[in-house]
């Protein structure tokens, strides 16, 4: 199967595309991000938007309606889930080709900087992804 990632010159002006069937503005917890994010219900991407996207997150909440849409395999997604207590999500994941499951509130500054690496964004506020304090000394 072809590998559907963007090349690098596409990825700088691509927003992370965010796919979430939620009412709420910020389902996973993402903002403030100075990364471009596009966030948009299961039904209204388009194939292309999928396969550009420097990063998908699919909200679990949209897992159904995104698996009817028969989109195909691609590195760079990543499905958040809602509850922690779901034990069919990593068969699931799997399934749609998922490279990470992530517990909404959870793993934010792993996803942050996974959205800083993707898409090129060179901005980062640091004291909001650092959760530890720098070892004695330094």
């Amino acid at each position: 199967m072809p590998n559907s990632a963007p090349a690098p010159q596409e990825r700088a002006w691509t927003p992370v595309l965010v796919i979430s069937d939620r009412p709420d503005e910020d389902p996973l917890g993402l903002l403030p991000c100075a990364v471009p994010l596009r966030r948009l219900p299961s039904p209204l991407f388009s194939a292309v938007e999928y396969r550009l996207a420097p990063l998908v997150i699919l909200d679990d909440r949209s897992y159904s309606a995104f698996t009817l849409r028969h989109m195909p395999h691609r590195t760079g997604l990543i499905l958040a889930l809602a509850d922690p207590g779901d034990d069919t999500v990593h068969p699931r994941a799997a399934a749609i080709g998922a490279e990470a499951v992530l517990h909404t509130g959870q793993g934010l500054a792993w996803l942050h900087l996974r959205l800083h690496d993707a898409t090129g964004c060179h901005y980062a506020r640091w004291e909001d992804l650092l959760t530890e304090p720098p070892p004695p000394g330094t």
